[in-house]
């Protein structure tokens, strides 16, 4: 972990500075964590490409537009990088509409929908992984959007790396249910929906440890399966 002094000024926090000192502690954990992440995110690549490969060529027969979605998320430290991840949505959707989605959104393409209930647009992740932006289990990377309307607190969040899944991404994997009927879907995102995820990140950072890792990746796998 970086020197509380070379944190981000805004990070530099009495909030943040409980969680900071907890996760400082925990060398060991965070150590086999990234060795983990590299790891297993390079053997899976390998293992899955022919997945990678057969998806892509269905993206591209079925709509316009690119394989990949490359929307700009916040990751460690607030620094920014481009997530990857198969594109499910019609091309251009973040100029039509709101940056989350909802149950019925008619930006989400026929093969879109089916890769979101599976997770599988999320595999491309795995290179956001290997390269160190994102890891397996942390808090979802949102885009600057919402970081900007976090408060003091939730800025500790930003203190590991943004996660491909979480206790509160398992927790709320039907989101989109809640905000279905919004008239101001942003607006709950921001009030309603996020501090409640924000509750299970707080309880993640303080409870943290690599076999507790492997734990939720587990029970991400069968909350996607059942």
């Amino acid at each position: 972990m970086k020197k509380w002094v070379k944190l981000p000024q805004i990070m530099q926090t009495e909030e943040v500075k409980k969680y900071y000192d907890i996760l400082k502690k925990k060398k060991i954990s965070r150590f086999f964590k990234r060795i983990f992440d590299m790891l297993v995110s390079l053997l899976m690549l390998i293992i899955l490409l022919p997945i990678f490969l057969i998806l892509s060529i269905i993206i591209k027969l079925t709509s316009r537009g690119p394989v990949f979605y490359r929307q700009v998320r916040i990751t460690r430290y607030n620094k920014t990088f481009r997530i990857f991840k198969f594109r499910t949505m019609v091309a251009n959707a973040d100029k039509i509409g709101s940056l989350v989605t909802v149950k019925n959104d008619n930006r989400i393409t026929k093969v879109g929908k089916f890769l979101r209930k599976t997770r599988l647009d999320e595999l491309p992740q795995l290179l956001n992984i290997l390269f160190g932006q994102m890891t397996f289990v942390g808090t979802r990377p949102e885009v600057k959007k919402y970081v900007d309307s976090y408060t003091n607190e939730m800025y500790a969040t930003l203190l590991m790396p943004a996660g491909v899944t979480s206790p509160a991404s398992i927790k709320y994997k039907d989101e989109n249910d809640i905000l279905d009927n919004c008239s101001n879907i942003d607006e709950t995102y921001v009030n309603v929906v996020l501090p409640e995820k924000m509750k299970y990140n707080f309880e993640y950072l303080i409870k943290f440890n690599f076999f507790k890792d492997i734990y939720i990746m587990f029970w991400t796998f069968f909350s996607v399966i059942k």
